[in-house]
């Protein structure tokens, strides 16, 4: 019997469990804060050396294909409750990562550590249960996925995801569908500036369908800046200019570190222009998908990305595996460690790229 078919007296799988691996990441933060010294580098160890290894062993020994997905609806409160916990670790981590960095010299190794590991908590376990959170249909949820989004000083990012990348993506309109041959450092230019203009444009347009002026109580773009200003400023107050210059990093890095999840997700694929000028319907075979058991679980089965662009509401732990989606080689922290050698990605990804998709890509 697997562990997938063992149940407790209240009816959860023992396996739902597995997702507290998420807070694995936030954990290795707050061993190296507490440490301090070379334990700082803890969490990008464990994210780009640990986590790789791990998977490699996994694949290897076929362990990733014992468990593809739920068989049953999960129950709700048990999966949303492991996503609020975030809430409280992302801005514990964040004050206690500040209380440390106070006594640190200015971009020394200890203030570079910290730097490094509070970013790829903003990533994991922020902008990346934001994600899930404000796909949700009801509006409580999604307020608490935009207040998630605050530390990294990217709340347009629920506006553009929702409703441009979603309707976009695998076009070339869409700015986080990353080109065949687009290196990902030029991706993140053309991504960040292009999510902030697409979320305003799209604001502008909700905005005028009502009749209602872009300058307005109504617009949230102006809300998001109103709350991230006063979120820098306080952070400011509190911790000085070694603190707001910490804080303004760290929300730097963790962007880029979601950019690059948003580069090797979608990188070369694109629809058909059909003759009536729309784009054929979103399909599995438009985004990549990746099964690595350790990397899924802790990203919330993001990586279960084929799926999540099939219906986008679905909550994390009904995802599924889509074996006829273009597959990844590696799971997400390698893959990414990847992307950053460009002509590696591309001898390795390239031909993975679809022929009819690979052709799209020189057409105007």
């Amino acid at each position: 019997m697997c562990a997938r078919d063992l149940k407790s007296t209240n009816g959860f799988l023992l396996s739902d469990f597995k997702y507290l691996m998420a807070y694995s990441i936030p954990l290795t933060a707050l061993i190296g804060f507490y440490l301090g010294g070379y334990w700082l580098f803890t969490t990008p160890f464990y994210i780009f050396v640990i986590i790789p290894i791990v998977e490699f062993l996994l694949t290897r020994y076929g362990i990733d294909e014992l468990e593809t997905h739920r068989a049953e609806k999960g129950i709700h409160w048990l999966f949303d409750l492991m996503l609020y916990l975030n809430i409280l670790i992302v801005f514990g981590l964040l004050i206690y990562s500040l209380t440390k960095i106070v006594s640190f010299e200015f971009m020394s190794i200890e203030f570079l550590g910290s730097l490094l590991s509070l970013g790829l908590v903003l990533a994991s376990n922020g902008i990346n249960v934001a994600h899930e959170l404000c796909h949700r249909t009801n509006t409580p949820e999604r307020i608490l996925g935009k207040f998630l989004l605050i530390p990294s000083l990217y709340m347009h990012f629920y506006l553009e995801h929702n409703y441009g990348h979603h309707l976009k993506v695998a076009t070339k309109e869409d700015p986080v569908t990353a080109k065949y041959n687009e290196p990902v450092y030029s991706f993140w230019i053309s991504a960040i500036i292009g999510e902030l203009f697409g979320a305003i444009e799209i604001q502008k347009n909700m905005l005028s369908r009502k009749n209602i002026s872009f300058f307005s109580v109504y617009n949230d773009m102006f809300w998001y800046v109103i709350i991230q200003l006063s979120y820098i400023l306080l952070i400011f107050i509190l911790f000085g200019i070694k603190g707001l210059t910490f804080c303004l990093l760290a929300a730097l890095f963790s962007v880029l570190l979601f950019e690059s999840v948003n580069y090797i997700e979608h990188y070369g694929l694109l629809r058909k222009k059909l003759s009536s000028g729309r784009y054929e319907r979103v399909q599995e075979r438009h985004s990549w998908n990746s099964n690595h058991i350790f990397g899924r679980i802790v990203l919330y089965e993001l990586t279960r990305h084929s799926d999540h662009h099939r219906i986008a509401e679905t909550e994390y732990q009904n995802l599924k595996s889509i074996n006829n989606s273009p597959q990844l080689p590696f799971g997400y922290p390698t893959s990414i460690l990847l992307s950053f050698v460009p002509f590696l990605w591309f001898k390795i990804m390239n031909p993975r790229v679809p022929k009819d998709m690979y052709e799209l890509s020189f057409k105007k």
